[in-house]
């Protein structure tokens, strides 16, 4: 499935050039979906993140599963060309997902697992201040 309209919705906190580490490996799309789309998939029985912005789906793909190493998902622009770069909030993507049940520690659900993202319209990643001190060599 294909979530995002034609334009593409906005996105916060996205991983998929690089997978989130902060707790396990990720890639990951938060996707501020409207109202109808939201309640859609809640009926289904998919959990939704409230931000300021909006209800956002979360989509991901773990980058291995019982020690086998899960493809990337694909990134490309808005005329399908392959590209690498790192998705800053408020870009507009689509995304294609499948989705599956699951069961776990005797809870069950349902997740999307992450396949593709189209960038509909980038906006650039920038980092937090002092990040360059951090990855900087040279002195001026």
């Amino acid at each position: 499935m294909i979530i995002g309209g034609t334009e593409g919705y906005p996105c916060l906190f996205s991983s998929v050039s690089k997978p989130n580490k902060t707790f396990e490996p990720v890639w990951v799309v938060n996707l501020i979906v409207p109202d109808d789309v939201a309640d859609e998939f809640a009926v289904r029985g998919h959990k939704l993140k409230q931000f300021d912005e909006g209800k956002a789906l979360i989509i991901k793909r773990k980058c291995s599963v019982n020690g086998v190493d899960k493809k990337q998902p694909k990134l490309m622009d808005k005329n399908r060309e392959d590209i690498d770069v790192l998705i800053g909030n408020g870009s507009k993507l689509r995304v294609q997902c499948n989705e599956y049940d699951w069961e776990y520690a005797g809870r069950v659900g349902k997740s999307l697992d992450l396949q593709a993202v189209q960038v509909m319209d980038l906006v650039e990643f920038n980092k937090p201040d002092g990040a360059e001190f951090l990855e900087e060599e040279e002195e001026f």
